[in-house]
């Protein structure tokens, strides 16, 4: 299980959670981001599950459909022989119910769409023996209260119920009919993770800080950036600047539709961009590997938020940098404290290149289509002119599938495999990023 994750070992949160299995009652588990919480119940969840039995076993509710998403990859790269399956908003909900025809042993879902699926009966939750509320301290600040409540309603035979929260909890809601519940508390490592964050002060010189936040990246070199801007507009503002001016850059809010969404973190996730500039909504549940820096182009509205938008980065056990970006009149809230300044004129040297030596190819064809990631391997290095080491990250989705290739050899293999089939499918294939 762990080598299929690339861990070497568990962390201790993550082995005293999988020791409160041995024990009746529930476990509610408060920890920072970034620590590895999803690890921490998915193992002993998966340790809980029977054998494959045609029966669902386990839910597992998560506030935002990128949370539900990470989840759902963890799950499948480690339920061996079980199947899951994910719901959300913006998610085909055709393919949704054709995937819940043959029952799966786990859900990872929003509360809104499992609730939808429960209400239009594609889906029985009243033998569930096991149920995570992963983040519910944001569930309940999203509004999720009176859907969670619904749900539960439907599920008399829970024997354990697992909780996550990012704080602490003061009172649990009566709908939750918690047993002898253990409360396993890692908010104290939030010091450690800190320790790991170096955070500079940036101070921009024009109100406008579109010239600063460039010179900064420049400066700071290639290593993956998310640059936070607290409006939509002023994100979308920000990527086209940023583009315009040569940077490998991805554009990620709840403006756009969920397969948008989906590219921009698959393209950042596999080199295509170095930068991902969002909202807030960038925040949580994206779960990127080697972040080097968060950009606070606009100060956090709170410290929670300023935490959160930290914790994309110095993740597990990983250093990182964090640069708040200041204009001519601004001052930083109390509650960040700075280790240094970084002078954006004191940089020397020449300019960082900020384009990607990686491009992605898109596939208009996935899963659905019974397309694996064996079959686009196969089929880019044996027509595409490129070997298969030299094909990297293959996100695969439900009707698209994107691939990593060289940039520089990136439309040749276009032009090589556009004629083709793929197992004796037409599919077309563009450029994207």
């Amino acid at each position: 299980m762990k080598s299929r994750l690339g861990i070497d070992s568990l962390n201790e949160m993550q082995r005293e959670m999988l020791a409160g299995i041995a024990e009746r009652g529930d476990l509610v588990l408060l920890s920072p981001t970034g620590s590895g919480k999803t690890l921490a119940f998915v193992i002993p969840l998966l340790k809980e599950l029977h054998e494959p039995n045609g029966r669902l076993q386990a839910v597992i509710i998560a506030p935002s459909r990128e949370l539900v998403i990470q989840i759902h990859g963890i799950v499948r790269a480690i339920a061996t022989g079980h199947k899951a399956t994910c719901c959300y908003g913006g998610h085909s909900v055709a393919d949704e119910r054709q995937s819940l025809a043959v029952v799966p042993s786990l859900i990872v879902s929003t509360p809104g769409r499992l609730l939808d699926h429960i209400n239009r009966g594609h889906i029985d939750v009243a033998g569930t023996r096991l149920l995570v509320l992963d983040e519910f301290d944001k569930s309940l600040e999203l509004g999720f209260h009176d859907e969670m409540k619904r749900i539960l309603r439907h599920m008399p035979n829970l024997s354990r119920r697992y909780l996550t929260s990012a704080t602490m909890i003061g009172e649990f809601p009566d709908f939750l009919r918690l047993y002898r519940e253990r409360i396993i508390n890692f908010l104290a490592e939030k010091r450690e993770l800190d320790s790991r964050l170096t955070v500079h002060c940036v101070r921009s010189h024009a109100k406008d800080k579109l010239e600063a936040a460039l010179s900064l990246l420049r400066s700071t070199g290639p290593g993956r950036t998310i640059v936070f801007a607290n409006h939509r507009e002023s994100a979308e503002r920000i990527h086209g600047f940023l583009v315009g001016q040569g940077v490998s850059a991805g554009l990620y809010h709840g403006g756009l539709d969920q397969q948008e969404r989906e590219m921009a973190v698959t393209l950042f996730d596999n080199g295509t961009n170095l930068v991902l500039v969002t909202t807030d909504l960038g925040s949580r549940g994206l779960d990127i590997a080697n972040v080097a820096s968060i950009v606070h182009y606009h100060l956090p509205g709170s410290r929670e938020i300023y935490t959160h938008r930290n914790g994309r980065t110095a993740r597990v056990s990983a250093n990182g940098n964090v640069y708040v970006l200041l204009g001519p009149t601004e001052e930083a809230p109390d509650y960040i404290t700075f280790d240094d300044d970084f002078t954006l004129s004191a940089a020397t040297g020449q300019p960082a290149e900020l384009k990607s030596a990686v491009a992605s190819i898109y596939f208009n064809a996935g899963k659905k289509e019974k397309i694996s990631r064996g079959d686009i391997v196969g089929f880019i290095a044996n027509n595409g002119g490129i070997t298969a080491r030299e094909i990297g990250q293959i996100s695969l989705h439900d009707h698209y599938a994107i691939v990593a290739v060289p940039r520089a050899s990136r439309d040749a293999v276009i032009s090589r495999l556009a004629p083709l089939k793929i197992k004796n499918k037409r599919v077309r294939i563009t450029p994207v990023g």
